[in-house]
C-alpha cells in the first residue's frame, strides 16, 4: 500500500510506472479532492480518494488470497461523518475537555480586527484574502513579488476578528519561504505557465495569488498577456527579479512554475527569508490593525 498526497491524475501515473515486483496493491491518495465511489485500476493496483476535507471517510474493506498474496475481493464505500454514522463518544469529548484550557489560552487570543471580513471564495482567481497575504509577505521581506500558493490558504474567509485560530486554520502549512532571482523573460515564462488552460478546466494544478504591484491582463483564447507590469513597469527581458515562494513550491519549481533549480541557481544565491511564513503574518498582523483589501484587477483572465 501506498499513501500519496499529489494528486488523481499523478496517482494514475505512478500506479503505471510501478514494477509489480514491489508488491503495491492499493494507492490511498489525497490533495486533489477527488471523490471516488469505485476504485480506480491501473496495472492492477487499485486507486482510491475520498474527496474533500471531512465530510466523508472512504472505507476499504479487502480480502486477501493469501497463496497469491494479492487482492481478492474487495468492497468500497463512502461513510458520511455525521450523527448517524459516527455517534459522539462522551469518553473521548471528555478526555478533550482535560486540554481545552491549555489550548485555548494559546489559539483564543485575539490576533488583530480586519477592517471587514475578506474572501478566499476559489483558488484560481485573485481573492481578497490573497491580496493581504501575499502583500504582507512582500511588504515584510522587501522583495519584487510574493507568488502565494492559492492552495496553502485554506480558509474560505477570515475576519474582522482574527484568533490565532483562525490564522493557524487559514495557514496549516508552516512553510518556509525561500527568495529566488529571476530574469524578466523568465518571470513571463513562469506566470504563463500558472495560467495554463488546465488551470481552468478543472484539472488540479497550483495557482498562485500575487502581490500589491502585480497587473496582468491574460487572454485564454489568443494564449497571450495584453498586460504584463510590475509597479507600473513592463517586465525587463534581463533584470533579474526577486521573487518569493514556499517552500512546497520551491521543491516543485518545475511543475508548478516551469523553471529549474539550475536555472535560478545560476542568477545568484538563494535564500531562506523565513523558516515559518505564518509567523511572518502573524508579526504583521499583531502590529497593523484593521487592515483591509479588495479585489483590484492584479490578476484579470479573459476568455
Amino acid at each position: 500500500m501506498l499513501l500519496t498526497h499529489i494528486g488523481f491524475e499523478e496517482d494514475k501515473k505512478l500506479a503505471a510506472m510501478l514494477d509489480p515486483d514491489w508488491g503495491v496493491d492499493v494507492i490511498i491518495g489525497g490533495h486533489s479532492h477527488t471523490k471516488l465511489e469505485e476504485p480506480f485500476k491501473v496495472n492492477d493496483i487499485y486507486i482510491v480518494q475520498a474527496g474533500t476535507g471531512t465530510d466523508e471517510i472512504g472505507r476499504f474493506d479487502i480480502m486477501v488470497d493469501t497463496d497469491l498474496n494479492a487482492i481478492d475481493t474487495f468492497t468500497w464505500q463512502m461513510v458520511p461523518i455525521d450523527d448517524a454514522h459516527c455517534p459522539r463518544d462522551e469518553e473521548v469529548e471528555n478526555f478533550i475537555q482535560r486540554y481545552r484550557s491549555a489550548t485555548s489560552q494559546k489559539y483564543d487570543r485575539i490576533i488583530t480586527r480586519l477592517s471587514c471580513e475578506l474572501t478566499h471564495p476559489k483558488r484560481n482567481q485573485e481573492t481578497s484574502l490573497g491580496d493581504l497575504i501575499a502583500d504582507i509577505l512582500r511588504d515584510s521581506f522587501g522583495i519584487d513579488l510574493m507568488l502565494m500558493g492559492s492552495g496553502a490558504i485554506r480558509s474560505y474567509a477570515l475576519g474582522p476578528v482574527v484568533h490565532y485560530a483562525d490564522l493557524v486554520e487559514c495557514l496549516p502549512y508552516d512553510d518556509a519561504v525561500y527568495m529566488l532571482k529571476v530574469t524578466g523573460t523568465q518571470l513571463e515564462r513562469m506566470i504563463r505557465h500558472i495560467l495554463r488552460d488546465e488551470a481552468f478546466q478543472g484539472e488540479h494544478t497550483e495557482f498562485y495569488q500575487f502581490s500589491h504591484g502585480t497587473h496582468i491582463v491574460w487572454s485564454r483564447n489568443e494564449q497571450t498577456f495584453r498586460t504584463l507590469t510590475l509597479d507600473g513597469e513592463a517586465l525587463y527581458a534581463e533584470r533579474l527579479y526577486t521573487v518569493a515562494v514556499q517552500k512546497y513550491h520551491y521543491n516543485n519549481l518545475k511543475p508548478f512554475l516551469d523553471i529549474t533549480l539550475e536555472e535560478v541557481e545560476k542568477n545568484g544565491k538563494i535564500r531562506v527569508l523565513s523558516t515559518s511564513a505564518r509567523d511572518v503574518v502573524e508579526e504583521y498582523l499583531t502590529v497593523n490593525q484593521h487592515l483591509s483589501r479588495e479585489v483590484e484587477g492584479r490578476l484579470v483572465v479573459e476568455d
